[in-house]
């Protein structure tokens, strides 16, 4: 079925001699000019191109967090291809957390707010390894205010240095003991008129507040992990000695198309937690 944009193909070329050039065994040839047609881009299945288009609607914020998407009929229609590639790419898309199938319901664009991915990025996890048995952590905001990017930070962001950031610093805390210092720098353009008084009178997880009032999703992150020592401010927000080893996690969170949004640095206390990754 013929699809509304041009498919990838396979193609060979022909070489073929310049006009009156020599035929005889032994002449050479000049040496043809550069040719002016891109070459021809790598093949992808018709599935991935539809994911593809998804994704730039999900981008272009054509379907809020939260909100249904159109039925796999509807959107094989738009595209002009069978159902079944269509439920293909929303299939990647589900296993990515981007699309959140409901049964009866329809297909939904994911949301931090939704239980099952709310604190995926989180991987502290208590010693007993019930993460529902500890409840939420307590988040206190240290701070919120706007800086300008060092050459760190605006590398981690895709920024020039000296760019408008928001850096805000908290303290995520299970039961009475302060766990995870959190430092977190925020691009100052998608963010503008964040403060750490709308950060405190949020009782939901922040990448949510990010989505409902600042249109930003955090869809995928990459982190960096090692064991460091605190320093003197960290040892005190911490409740911490200068020898207490720490786990610091680097990490930088990306919304679609790759594009860095979020820089983070994580201490954590793992003397009642430890570090749980799954991988696939």
């Amino acid at each position: 079925m013929a699809a509304p944009y041009p498919l990838a193909s396979d193609s060979g070329a022909v070489s073929v001699a310049p006009e009156g050039a020599s035929q005889q065994p032994n002449a050479t040839l000049p040496a043809p000019a550069p040719s002016a047609t891109p070459a021809t881009p790598a093949f992808s299945p018709l599935y991935q191109q539809i994911k593809a288009l998804l994704l730039q609607s999900l981008e272009a914020g054509e379907w809020k967090s939260g909100a249904a998407i159109p039925s796999e009929q509807e959107l094989a229609a738009r595209y002009k291809v069978s159902q079944g590639t269509v439920r293909k790419a929303i299939d990647e898309l589900s296993f990515d957390n981007l699309l959140v199938r409901r049964q009866g319901k329809g297909t939904f664009v994911a949301t931090h707010a939704e239980r099952q991915v709310q604190y995926r990025f989180l991987k502290l996890v208590p010693d007993d390894g019930d993460a529902s048995s500890q409840g939420p952590a307590k988040r206190q905001i240290i701070d919120c205010k706007r800086a300008r990017a060092s050459a760190d930070v605006a590398r981690g962001l895709g920024l020039r240095p000296g760019d408008a950031v928001l850096q805000v610093r908290r303290v995520l805390s299970f039961g009475t003991t302060p766990t995870i210092l959190e430092d977190i720098w925020l691009p100052g353009t998608p963010f503008k008129g964040l403060t750490a008084e709308r950060l405190r009178n949020d009782n939901g997880p922040m990448y949510a507040l990010f989505e409902r009032e600042f249109g930003v999703r955090m869809v995928r992150a990459e982190e960096k992990i090692r064991a460091v020592l605190p320093d003197a401010t960290q040892t005190e927000l911490l409740g911490v000695t200068s020898s207490t080893p720490l786990l610091n996690v680097e990490r930088i969170a990306y919304t679609y198309n790759d594009a860095p949004i979020e820089m983070r640095q994580c201490l954590y206390l793992t003397n009642t937690h430890y570090y749980r990754n799954e991988l696939h």
